[in-house]
């Protein structure tokens, strides 16, 4: 019968008993995640991501009876064709990748030099995703394997919402369920209003604009509906205050920004005004010249690269609009990287020196 593989560090604990299992040396671990994505843009790996998605209860709330047999019936038929063509326009074809993946990667390289910088080995960074792979569940796994009996968890979304913060809390909360022996666990909080965060975001306002300044300044923001708002979340608040506090730091006038929401789904009404709709309207009132920047998004995704920077910017060229700049997202910038560690730092507070 094989043995069980455990860590190179494991050993058996002082004065057990012969036949006691050895034990990793303790660790601390840190897990960031993000939203998620396919395996590939075949039919298949995008089915299998989108009944993922669009399964989870905090996405789409209505009632199953409702909701299942429009997805499996009619949605899941048709939309992995469509979006699996949008994810081609951008897939990095190179690692056989989505762009989000590939950044997540970068990110997650960074953070691991900046934490063994810090505090050595006795902190162990890892990335998940909510929807595809890598698992929130299988990296859970892997971190209490290797000897973490303590997690820092950060959701990489600078606003709360309930479908992106509050559901890979789920997810992590249900991997910390299967755990024979579980780990402690900390959540970190948003980091929307984080000063080091908003100057991170003003740097790459200023770096990509190079010292020229547009008629406006669009902050198009992952929608939600309008009920979630009603019904207590906090999100489209948390994005206006991001917003001003941007526009406060460039030193800008106060209609030199606009807030926006992009990504509507479906047939309620959602978070107005429509960033699609917006940029038209601006274009068509003689505001020929902007650039657009995504706060929500911690790393450039389907939602930025393709929405954005091609639906979004055509719906403005085909209103007349001329100039459009696109502001990527903080990525792996050295800025982003820096906020993201004083977050873990905060959150280690008492667990590491």
């Amino acid at each position: 019968m094989s043995q069980p593989l455990r860590p190179h560090d494991a050993r058996r604990p002082d004065h057990a008993p012969a036949d006691h299992p050895a034990l990793p040396q303790p660790k601390i671990g840190v897990l960031i995640a993000n939203l998620g994505t396919p395996d590939g843009h075949d039919y298949w790996s995008m089915r299998r991501y989108l009944n993922e998605f669009l399964s989870d209860k905090r996405v789409i709330d209505y009632p199953a009876w409702k909701w299942q047999p429009i997805l499996q019936g009619i949605i899941l038929t048709k939309r992995p064709f469509t979006s699996g063509a949008n994810y081609r326009l951008i897939w990095n074809n190179e690692a056989d990748e989505s762009p989000l993946l590939t950044i997540t990667k970068q990110k997650l390289a960074k953070l691991q030099k900046a934490a063994a910088d810090r505090w050595g080995d006795r902190v162990m960074v890892d990335f998940c995703m909510r929807y595809g792979n890598p698992s929130t569940q299988s990296v859970v796994d892997r971190m209490v394997k290797a000897g973490c009996d303590r997690i820092v968890f950060l959701p990489m979304y600078p606003q709360y919402a309930g479908a992106t913060w509050a559901t890979a809390n789920d997810q992590f909360f249900r991997a910390l369920m299967t755990q024979k022996w579980q780990p402690s666990a900390r959540v970190c909080p948003p980091y929307f209003d984080r000063p080091d965060y908003i100057e991170a975001l003003a740097q790459s306002v200023e770096r990509t604009l190079g010292g020229k300044r547009p008629q406006k300044l669009v902050a198009s923001y992952h929608g939600m509906p309008v009920r979630y708002l009603h019904e207590g979340d906090p999100y489209y608040c948390q994005c206006h205050k991001t917003s001003r506090l941007l526009r406060e730091r460039l030193g800008w006038d106060e209609d030199s920004i606009d807030t926006t929401f992009q990504s509507v789904f479906g047939s309620e009404e959602w978070l107005r005004p429509y960033t699609v709709e917006h940029v038209a309207d601006l274009a068509s009132r003689g505001i020929t010249d902007i650039a657009v920047i995504s706060p929500a998004f911690s790393a450039d995704c389907i939602e930025t690269l393709e929405e954005i920077n091609g639906e979004i910017r055509e719906a403005f060229e085909g209103a007349g609009g001329q100039g459009f700049t696109y502001i990527p997202c903080l990525n792996d910038d050295d800025a982003h990287i820096e906020v993201l560690t004083g977050v873990i730092a905060e959150n280690l507070a008492g667990w590491v020196g």
